[in-house]
């Protein structure tokens, strides 16, 4: 019957209870292990951006104020990542029966937004300098920028230690990254301008640093979007799944497949799966569960699982060859229908 699928709970762990987070589902980051290491990168980055706004100044240097630039971003990235574990790491309650997992895809995509949005702004200002270059105080740009190189290299270490399962965490990661790079180039403009005083080195590498930041702006957009959009988790194929699953000893059919994200590193799947008359449901719905969890790591899995040919008037029976008498008969079934005989996806 239809309740078969409720048996989930014992096999998860699952608890009722409204103190806290389900013990079978610790998903995500380790809060106090890795706000710690966030806010050492978080000051290391606060620090040095102020400093780098000031010498970016006085230097004429487009190039640093476009660092000091992406390092403002990095500073939300992290602030947001931190507040959204807060908020992550409260237990589900009320209409909330998630919990508040994706207020980190909310900060990740405001992130991304954030970078696209100065990416846009610095190249515009770049390409002007490119026509008009400044002069460009090149000793003062190299020295700032080989002491970014420095703080940056600490600050990646000190995010490095944090959970990067978290999209937050691995963009932050990832944002202090692509400043390291900026800051070689950075460096790399300001010895020319020292040495030969080309002062489009300046500009040319703030368009660099542009790059990387659009590069880095367009993936968590991207990234944050997916899972908005209840899209399958990168790397996991539906219809892959869905024939694994009907391929399963004493299953005839799986329909009504849906996997997506939660949260970023967190995927649930849910299903319709009928399985051959006297079959043991209880046995295919464990032996489903393993494969998902062993072959494609979802641990969170619904399934409804029914005998085939039992009372219509209890269970919806979704068939490849509806009969010829019942021409609306499965218009209910959302995506393909998966059996171990030829069909189409």
């Amino acid at each position: 019957m239809s309740d078969h699928g409720h048996d989930d709970d014992r096999e998860h762990g699952h608890s009722h209870s409204h103190d806290g987070p389900a013990p079978g589902h610790a998903h995500g980051v380790s809060a106090d292990t890795d706000r710690r290491w966030l806010l050492i990168g978080l000051a290391l980055i606060v620090g040095f951006m102020g400093v780098e706004v000031v010498i970016g100044v006085l230097a004429h240097s487009l190039a640093l104020i476009s660092d000091a630039a992406h390092m403002l971003t990095d500073a939300a990235s992290i602030a947001l990542a931190l507040f959204a574990m807060r908020l992550a790491a409260r237990p589900a309650r009320g209409g909330y029966t998630f919990g508040l997992k994706r207020a980190e895809i909310l900060s990740a995509q405001a992130n991304g937004v954030t970078l696209l949005v100065l990416s846009a702004v610095l190249a515009f200002e770049a390409i002007r300098r490119l026509v008009n270059p400044p002069e460009v105080t090149g000793g003062l740009v190299l020295a700032t920028a080989l002491v970014g190189i420095v703080v940056n290299i600490a600050a990646a270490w000190s995010i490095s230690r944090a959970n990067r399962t978290s999209l937050n965490v691995e963009g932050a990661f990832q944002h202090i990254l692509t400043d390291l790079y900026g800051f070689i180039a950075t460096a790399i403009a300001g010895l020319i301008v020292l040495t030969s005083g080309f002062s489009r080195a300046d500009a040319i590498a703030s368009l660099v640093v542009v790059a990387l930041m659009l590069k880095a702006g367009i993936g968590l957009v991207t990234a944050a979007s997916r899972i908005f959009l209840e899209a399958a988790p990168a790397g996991i194929d539906p219809d892959t799944v869905g024939d694994q699953m009907a391929r399963v000893e004493n299953v005839m059919e799986v329909h009504d497949l849906h996997i997506w994200e939660i949260t970023s590193g967190q995927a649930a799947l849910s299903a319709h799966v009928l399985v051959v008359p006297g079959g043991d449901c209880h046995q295919v719905r464990r032996t489903l569960q393993a494969q998902l969890r062993d072959r494609h790591g979802i641990t969170h899995a619904t399934l409804q699982v029914d005998h085939l040919g039992e009372d219509e008037r209890d269970v919806l029976q979704i068939s490849t060859r509806p009969p010829d008498d019942q021409p609306g008969y499965g218009e209910d079934a959302h995506g393909p229908v998966h059996t171990t005989t030829p069909h189409e996806h």
